[in-house]
């Protein structure tokens, strides 16, 4: 089946009927199980990083594929390249664990086998995806029939046949694949697919499982590993060890917000690594959970984090299945954002892909199992679910004005934030009318498709795929230049269509103040100047908002914005050596506005190696952390007024955002 422009399309909303009908499965099983696999998309005749093909992922267990790009890959985020110590996950001949129920070899969604089934050439369900919903179905109704169970029409009976389907090696990821599945056959399902295929599936909430067997316990977790319950997590842990040939005389109090190494900021000169050891959420609040991609394959991410000169972070999530490997506990400071203030109150979690290819590396079962990670965590620590607590590597504040350029751009504008948190259960929607003086970020993901190049090679255009981002000009018309961050490109140079190039671009769920309006072009205030795109009222892609933003004092022309919230000079101890404070390159002057969800504690973490965690200083000194650009920042309360938008005023009062920390 062939791609389409037109979102009314409904091939594939009728393949599901028609062998549904064909296999006897219930259609809001074969759907699920669909939308679980691929969210409904094909990519004909790609295959994901794990060999799968078409809307109901079957895996090509003949194929022998190199995932990575045409580059050696690197380490996370791109640090230090290593050689790849092999492919990315398992190989769908490598499944033979028993199911859920126990003593039976779980057989994959194995593309030959279905083949056979319904007796058309392998070939054609790697690309066609009609057949491929066919063979999808004639798997399940195999796989129900094998386990001695009738082809009901009761989506309920169809449990076990539903967990063995991805023939996944781990039984708690079955089950919980398996519960994914049941979740969305009870709420439904709506989406236009990558290839223009509008998919619907009605809600039917009383769909609960009959006899759901219990899952076999596995082998103990490790006492280390903080998990939900239903996730299957492993430890791999990070050394905390000096390294041979450093000492403290090479250190510097600052050497842990250098980006020049990338991700091994902390490590930069430093006689020991790969984290530090902390007391949190005693000794400093998390606050932060920063969702990272790779930049390499799971087995290169693993050497590198069991090397202590390397970076760190908390988690790993593989592509194929969602697996989750912890390496830090969450008590301790892992080296993962490009800034130390940013470390010292967050959760890195890194997941296993490559931003230039979304459709193979971003998978449904990694959003899953990272969306119940990251609810498990924001619970535990009080974290709340927006895009100031929850936010990309790319949207990590620079600490300093000369880290500016070497800050990351993960995951990317293909990262789906939308549907992450939909998942998350904190839905980005409106809060207030059009009119509302501060807007959400807010595109269709699959409609919204901006030009990007340098997918595979510098100036190449990128396929065509949807996208949280929305790009940002000087003018209101889509010839004027791109806006351009100073901070980015001291030289001048201007902001580009390349998919790495942050400077010109908003995303998904972050929140601006409206600085103007002109026909269907709407003006938000970005970095000390008005930013404009494009939001027709047709098809928009911000949505109206409400809630709380800074404007500077009256009295004050300019207030200066920060990467970090550093304590006063005077806050620091005479054996800990203060860091120089580095205002951005930026200006927010009188009149401007910027959003903001929570205030902050200013706080330094004194770095040395030591079996106990590292003294943290605390500052007077209170900042409020806003949406200045594409990446947070920081303002000094004193410098600042706390403002409702328009619709917040309107409506209830409530207590103003008000700086927490000691």
């Amino acid at each position: 089946m062939s791609g389409t422009d037109d979102p009314s399309d409904r091939r594939l909303q009728n393949a599901f009927t028609d062998a549904a009908r064909e296999f006897q499965v219930p259609r809001s099983v074969l759907m699920s199980v669909a939308y679980m696999q691929s969210r409904w998309d094909s990519h004909p005749g790609a295959p994901s990083v794990s060999g799968g093909f078409g809307p109901m992922h079957l895996l090509d267990t003949g194929l022998v594929r190199s995932s990575a790009p045409s580059s050696a890959p690197r380490t996370p985020d791109g640090v230090h390249a290593r050689p790849s110590a092999g492919a990315a996950g398992p190989s769908a001949g490598d499944i033979t664990d028993a199911g859920p129920s126990g003593g039976h070899a779980v057989q994959p969604a194995d593309l030959q086998h279905a083949a056979r089934l319904i007796q058309v050439p392998v070939g054609r369900l790697r690309t066609d995806a009609v057949a491929n919903v066919r063979g999808g179905a004639a798997l399940l109704a195999a796989t129900q029939t094998r386990l001695g169970k009738p082809l009901s029409s009761d989506p309920a009976d169809w449990w076990e046949a539903v967990a063995r389907f991805p023939g996944t090696r781990d039984v708690a990821s079955a089950a919980s694949y398996a519960a994914d599945v049941f979740t969305v056959i009870r709420q439904g399902a709506h989406r236009t697919t990558a290839e223009g295929q509008d998919v619907s599936l009605p809600a039917t909430p009383g769909v609960r499982p009959h006899h759901r067997a219990p899952v076999p316990q596995g082998p103990q977790r490790p006492k280390e590993v903080e998990c939900p319950a239903d996730l299957a997590c492993d430890w791999l842990g990070a050394p905390y060890e000096e390294i041979a040939g450093l000492d403290d005389s090479d250190d510097t109090d600052d050497s842990d917000d250098s980006a020049d190494t990338a991700d091994t900021t902390d490590s930069a000169d430093s006689p020991y690594g790969n984290h530090d050891l902390a007391d949190r959420p005693r000794d400093q609040p998390i606050e932060y959970i920063v969702i990272h991609d790779t930049e390499a394959e799971l087995a290169s991410m693993f050497q590198t984090v069991q090397d202590p000169s390397e970076a760190s972070w908390h988690y790993s999530i593989r592509s194929s299945d969602g697996h989750v490997t912890q390496h830090v506990q969450t008590k301790d400071e892992a080296w993962h954002s490009g800034s130390q203030f940013v470390n010292a109150r967050s959760i890195g979690i890194e997941h296993e892909g490559f931003l230039t290819q979304p459709g193979t590396w971003y998978t449904e079962r990694m959003y899953q199992t990272s969306a119940r990670l990251v609810k498990f965590l924001a619970k535990k620590y009080a974290i709340p679910l927006d895009r100031q607590h929850i936010f990309g590597h790319d949207n990590v504040p620079s600490p300093t004005a000369d880290a500016i350029p070497d800050m990351h751009d993960d995951p990317g504008p293909f990262w789906d934030w939308r549907h992450y948190f939909d998942l998350l259960g904190a839905p980005l929607r409106a809060t207030a009318g059009p009119d509302s003086d501060m807007v959400t970020i807010l595109p269709d993901y699959a409609t919204n498709q901006p030009r990007f190049t340098g997918c595979t090679r510098s100036g190449s255009p990128c396929q065509p795929h949807g996208s949280s981002a929305v790009r940002l000009y000087t003018e209101p018309r889509e010839n004027a230049p791109l806006i351009q961050d100073p901070g980015r490109k001291p030289d001048g140079d201007d902001s580009t269509e390349d998919v790495n190039d942050l400077g010109s671009r908003v995303s998904a769920g972050q929140s601006f103040a409206v600085a103007d309006r002109s026909g269907e072009w709407t003006a938000i205030w970005f970095q000390g100047r008005k930013a404009w795109f494009k939001n027709p009222t047709a098809h928009p892609v911000a949505v109206g908002a409400a809630g709380r933003m800074v404007t500077p004092k009256e009295g004050l022309n300019e207030v200066p914005v920060f990467g970090r919230a550093l304590p006063e000079e005077d806050a620091y101890p005479a054996d800990v050596e203060e860091p120089t404070a580095s205002p951005l390159p930026y200006s927010f002057q009188a009149g401007q506005r910027y959003v903001t969800q929570s205030g902050v504690g200013s706080s330094y973490t004194a770095k040395s190696f030591s079996d106990t965690p590292n003294p943290v200083v605390w500052g007077r000194e209170k900042y409020y952390e806003i949406q200045f650009g594409h990446r947070l920042a920081y303002v000094r309360a004193s410098d600042v007024d706390v403002v409702d938008s328009s619709a917040a005023a309107a409506g209830p009062q409530g207590e103003a955002a008000q700086p927490t920390g000691r």
